[in-house]
């Protein structure tokens, strides 16, 4: 296993890690799940990620029962969640990053989770109702009170990020350390372009999600929607058409073509070309059963295959055709 800095932090993070959205109570139960966190630690992964809003909470409660059952001790393991949503009705207590909800919502995450604090806290989303000064406060708080250790975004902008940072700055607050953006073959802007100048200016660190782009990357999406998958269940319709859009499919039968030349699965091609990125500081991956976690685990052998000949086909492969006049 590979680690690296969490952008200019000191903190050394897996470079595949392991994430809980979807699968952890939908798909899996206790015992499973830390069959899954077994398989993954063993491996070398030392990163878990969640958020408070994963099954309404429960996520968190099955990742700290599983950890409590696999025995990890605490120094072994880095852990996140996420804030912004909100688990209670009120005005107060959804889509929010006031300072009342902060402060109560890390409070009932660290309960679930069963820990004394977490090591990365999120901004789960932007919140424009809320002044960025009130927020950049509260979560320098959390930090300064010892519930987390690091505090960050996902899915801001670039002049979001800058002006949290700069708040920090201005008041000796403890600084937003690492943004959690979505980043795959197919959703490359913001971590290539947008955040381009946040890297050097302030050091910012990434935690990406969503490297299989849902599972369409995985290309069991090229003759439809199978029974079972993650567009099948519940809540996620929203899914299938990305998943099913014949332009990007035809994309991943290009892709699936240099996987099979290279003699991984394009899974493995697809989470091995984000580790590519010097940028990135850890790939959050996802599995259901344990012998997707070994599976996605290989990419690290994919990674040093990735030479400019690979890369100049993979880019081949990607690319947009030309728009119709």
């Amino acid at each position: 296993m590979e680690y690296r800095r969490l952008g200019r932090s000191g903190l050394n993070v897996s470079v595949l890690s392991f994430g809980s959205w979807v699968t952890f109570g939908p798909q899996l139960d206790e015992g499973l799940a830390a069959d899954c966190l077994a398989a993954a630690f063993e491996a070398g992964v030392n990163f878990f990620d969640n958020a408070e809003a994963y099954a309404g909470g429960e996520s968190e409660r099955l990742m700290g029962q599983a950890i409590r059952k696999l025995g990890w001790e605490r120094h072994q393991y880095v852990v996140s969640t996420k804030l912004f949503w909100g688990l209670h009705d009120g005005p107060n207590m959804r889509n929010t990053l006031n300072r009342k909800y902060l402060m109560q919502a890390i409070d009932g995450s660290r309960d679930r989770f069963g820990l004394d604090f977490v090591d990365l806290l999120f901004c789960h989303r932007a919140d424009p109702d809320t002044p960025i000064e009130e927020t950049v406060w509260a979560m320098s708080e959390i930090v300064s009170a010892g519930k987390a250790l690091y505090w960050g975004t996902s899915e801001w902008t670039a002049d979001e990020i800058r002006a949290a940072w700069d708040v920090a700055e201005r008041h000796h607050l403890h600084k937003p350390v690492m943004e959690q953006p979505q980043y795959n073959l197919f959703e490359r802007r913001r971590v290539e372009e947008e955040y381009a100048r946040l890297y050097d200016d302030i050091g910012l660190g990434l935690t990406t999600w969503s490297p299989l782009a849902s599972g369409l990357l995985t290309g069991k999406y090229l003759d439809g929607v199978p029974e079972g998958s993650r567009a099948t269940l519940p809540g996620y319709d929203w899914l299938k058409q990305s998943l099913t859009n014949p332009s990007r499919n035809e994309r991943v039968r290009k892709l699936k073509a240099v996987a099979d030349d290279m003699g991984c699965t394009l899974a493995q091609l697809s989470i091995a070309w984000c580790a590519a990125n010097p940028r990135v500081s850890t790939i959050i991956t996802g599995a259901s059963r344990v012998d997707q976690v070994h599976e996605n685990l290989k990419a690290l052998d994919v990674l040093a295959q990735l030479d400019d000949a690979a890369m100049a086909r993979i880019e081949e492969a990607v690319a947009r055709p030309p728009r119709t006049p």
